[in-house]
């Protein structure tokens, strides 16, 4: 197919091994394939427009291709500047004929002026991975939000953009919290970045996790997996967190506890995944050893205070493609991994296929939804429906070739009375 001249990629000869690995990451979504065709065969989205911000890899691409098949026009752009997989782009251009506006390595302003193209298109569905969509039509593109029949955010960090929106009323459109439905955020979040974030360390450093201190910043459902991960890779783990619950959850699962101002001083490794800034301040950074690694894997660069680290150290050197060594005046070093961004994308591919199967189904319901329910919503954030978690649950079970267990018509009375007891 031939290249659309609308899109701004990095290199489109690059299709060819672009189109391989989508069509191998295909082949784990089996979920989503089976959408496909259904969507092939009834066009729900039919003259609808997507807009999407997501990060540019080859499983997006097939969520990208699944929308297409159901009859919409999609166009995408990268939701973070260092997650485009070029060779993802330069095959869903040439080889798929989607728009695609997204060039790994992208400075700001050309990020933004990405997010603007996608808008230029006019969509009626708007699908987010940190909510600058979202919030790019609240500020600069208000005459559009009429034309958005409804929003998709597929990350924690979205979600509490657009809950602080709805609480002060500012919100203007419908969105679908596609992170809190139990398939995306109990197995993406949990699986997906605690496995990616550990590929995207090692990628990027070829460091031995087995004995090293791991501090993980957060006890959320990312930090969850990654801690357990961390320590199946050997690593003696440490979390630091804000809330008594997860603090204790973290303790009780096997892990130490600690302030973020102590653990600074005894860690080797130390990962952010908040949400939320300054969550290891430059502080933090002076008071830790030499050598310490320091890489993100929250949706913006903000968790880590790299600000000051860069107007404050001696000097700066990249030493491997995502490493950069900081010289503290004292003359001790401190690694930063990936600018701070998003270690899984940044040096890695990014989630696992098979987890995005079920993330990106809920993306494509989403849309579905917001086209059956046009002119019915009002300006809140909605979520699946329990039951439409468990068909989704149930059909990535069935894929797997696992059988479970259905209650009886005994149990489901006993269940649902109360004259029943001892």
């Amino acid at each position: 197919m031939k290249q659309n001249t609308l899109s701004d990629i990095k290199n489109p000869t690059l299709s060819k091994e672009g189109k391989n690995r989508i069509e191998w990451a295909g082949q784990s979504m089996p979920v989503l394939r089976n959408l496909a065709k259904r969507f092939s065969k009834e066009k729900p989205l039919k003259g609808a427009t997507v807009g999407a911000c997501l990060h540019v890899t080859a499983e997006t691409a097939n969520l990208m291709i699944t929308l297409k098949s159901g009859g919409a026009k999609a166009v995408l752009c990268a939701s973070n500047p260092l997650s485009t997989q070029d060779d993802i782009a330069a095959s869903l251009v040439s080889d798929f004929g989607i728009e695609v506006y997204a060039i790994k390595g992208e400075d700001n302003t050309t990020y933004y002026k990405h997010l603007n193209a996608v808008l230029d298109r006019h969509p009626s569905i708007t699908m987010d991975d940190g909510a600058d969509l979202v919030s790019l039509l609240h500020t600069k593109r208000k005459s559009q939000i009429g034309e958005i029949i409804g929003s998709s955010e597929e990350t924690t960090t979205g979600i509490i953009r657009l809950k602080a929106m709805e609480k002060d009323n500012a919100l203007k459109l419908p969105v679908f919290a596609v992170n809190d439905s139990d398939t995306k955020h109990m197995f993406d979040n949990r699986y997906g970045t605690g496995q990616s974030t550990l590929d995207g360390i090692i990628r990027a450093t070829n460091m031995l996790l087995a004995g090293k201190k791991f501090v993980v910043c957060g006890y959320g459902w990312c930090g969850r997996g990654l801690a357990s991960r961390a320590r199946g890779m050997g690593a003696l783990v440490i979390v630091t967190e804000v809330d008594s619950i997860k603090a204790l959850e973290a303790v009780m699962d096997g892990f130490e506890v600690m302030p973020i101002a102590k653990a600074a001083k005894v860690g080797d490794i130390f990962v952010t995944v908040t949400g939320d800034k300054a969550v290891i301040s430059y502080e933090h950074i002076l008071s830790m050893k030499d050598g310490a690694l320091l890489a993100n894997s929250g949706h913006f660069n903000v968790e880590i205070e790299i600000d000051a680290l860069e107007k404050k150290a001696k000097k700066k050197e990249r030493i491997r493609p995502f490493v950069d060594v900081y010289t503290l005046s004292d003359g001790t070093k401190r690694n930063i991994l990936g600018e701070g961004r998003l270690i899984n994308l940044t040096a890695a591919e990014g989630h696992p296929a098979e987890v995005m199967d079920m993330s990106f189904v809920n993306q494509a319901l989403a849309a579905e939804f917001f086209v059956k329910n046009r002119g019915k919503l009002s300006p809140k954030i909605y979520t699946i429906s329990h039951e439409m978690d468990e068909e989704i649950a149930r059909l990535k079970l069935a894929s797997m070739g696992i059988l479970f267990d259905k209650l009886t018509k005994e149990q489901e009375h006993y269940l649902g009375s109360w004259q029943e007891g001892t």
